[in-house]
């Protein structure tokens, strides 16, 4: 849908900046044999992994299978197991397309830059092709070679050889960036395509689902929110004597030492029966004891 088009393309342009800075602030080949294939590949693929993790961990999706696991596979049968592993496949390519949208991007934007692709292969150009010190050992070109992301550290009868490797090279990270958008395109099209004539819904009939499922979301999270919140007054009240925004307030409650004990520090969510769970401390409490005690009475007129 639109929201997720804008949604991606929100989280790629900030992609596309923050690898800008990223490489503007922290860059800086070590042009050094044996370090730069590590430190050039480390920029490029270290950020992007972190991203697809992020959007893993983003997606509301991924908790909801995860969490659901359980639910949805113990009442598996044989004659519904397949379309639960359908149902399955289909949500994690659903889950994955979204998160690969920022490390792609970042990817994409790191090759076509060429700065991280310079730094990591330099060293291993046939710099014997463009007159780069003919008559000097393998390990002294590798090392020759190195320098050259580092225009300072290379000799000055070196300069034409190193303008004509990094071009070498650019021009390769280049071309790998631009095929990697290509294939990542032709990818997401083909797969629209290929989802779109195996739904079983028709084009307005899929418009109006995903309509309602999006209102559907929409509405239970706001009702989520009333609910617990109703929910939370009840027990605050039977705690205070009161819940916040009342009006002509009586009395209020002043909990014990005791209580304040009860409701005070780390709690996990505890399981009362088969059905039901203690959310809170002071959910426990309000389940477990009477609001007896200490009352205090308002005064109306100060």
């Amino acid at each position: 849908g639109k929201e997720v088009v804008i949604a991606n393309a929100i989280i790629a342009i900030l992609t596309i900046g923050g690898q800008q800075l990223f490489s503007f602030f922290t860059f800086s080949c070590p042009c050094h044999v044996g370090q730069n294939l590590v430190y050039g590949l480390a920029f490029l693929g270290v950020p992007a992994l972190i991203l697809l993790i992020v959007g893993y961990a983003l997606n509301n999706q991924t908790w909801r299978l995860v969490m659901g696991k359980r639910s949805h596979f113990g009442r598996v049968t044989s004659s519904n197991w397949l379309l639960k592993c359908k149902l399955v496949c289909f949500v994690l390519c659903s889950i994955t397309g979204r998160a690969l949208v920022a490390p792609v991007t970042w990817l994409a934007v790191t090759l076509i830059n060429g700065s991280y692709y310079i730094c990591a292969v330099s060293e291993y150009v046939p710099g014997y092709y463009y007159g780069a010190a003919p008559n000097v050992t393998p390990s002294e070109r590798s090392r020759i070679l190195a320098t050259f992301p580092c225009s300072q550290l290379v000799p000055p009868e070196l300069t034409r050889a190193r303008d004509e490797v990094i071009l070498l090279l650019r021009y390769q990270s280049q071309v790998a960036g631009w095929l990697l958008i290509a294939v990542v395109v032709i990818t997401v099209f083909l797969s629209y395509c290929l989802a779109s004539c195996f739904s079983p819904l028709s084009f307005l009939h899929f418009r109006y689902w995903s309509s309602y499922v999006h209102n559907e979301q929409e509405l239970f999270d706001e009702a989520t929110d009333q609910h617990s919140r109703l929910y939370a007054m009840q027990n605050v009240r039977k705690f205070f004597g009161f819940f916040p925004g009342s009006e002509n307030v009586k009395e209020i409650r002043i909990p014990s030492l005791k209580e304040w004990q009860a409701i005070s520090g780390l709690a996990f969510l505890k399981r009362v029966d088969e059905e039901h769970y203690d959310y809170s401390l002071l959910h426990d409490w309000a389940l477990k004891e009477r609001a007896s005690g200490k009352y205090l009475r308002i005064d109306e007129d100060p």
